[in-house]
């Protein structure tokens, strides 16, 4: 289900943030971004991992790949680019058939 939340979404996540997925919800800014199909097919990526990892775990581990990029001296851009459930997200967003042929636990090969 996707939701139009502006407001929310620039208290939670932070202005440069357009869309944000917290199962079941797809989070966006406006309604532009919702029909951005392959921003909706990244976010509907992790919803997967959240799934697999259970929504707290993901998270918590999503938080933990953060601040270890940044420990390692990333920036905050490169930070985020390298947590691993980003980079599956990015590598396959424009692929539509992605979630039917996804195995399970794939993130973990972006580590």
């Amino acid at each position: 289900m996707v939701v139009i939340v502006p407001k929310l979404l620039k208290l939670i996540a932070g202005k440069g943030v357009i869309a944000m997925a917290i199962y079941p919800f797809i989070l966006v800014r406006d309604a532009e971004v919702n029909g951005n199909e392959t921003m909706l097919n990244h976010e509907r990526i992790h919803f997967r991992q959240q799934i697999e990892l259970g929504l707290l775990f993901f998270y918590l581990l999503y938080g933990a790949y953060y601040l270890n990029n940044r420990r390692r001296g990333y920036s905050h851009f490169n930070a985020y680019r390298n947590i691993p459930f980003e980079k599956e997200a990015y590598a396959n967003e424009s692929n539509s058939d992605y979630l039917v042929t996804r195995k399970l636990w794939t993130w973990v090969k972006f580590r």
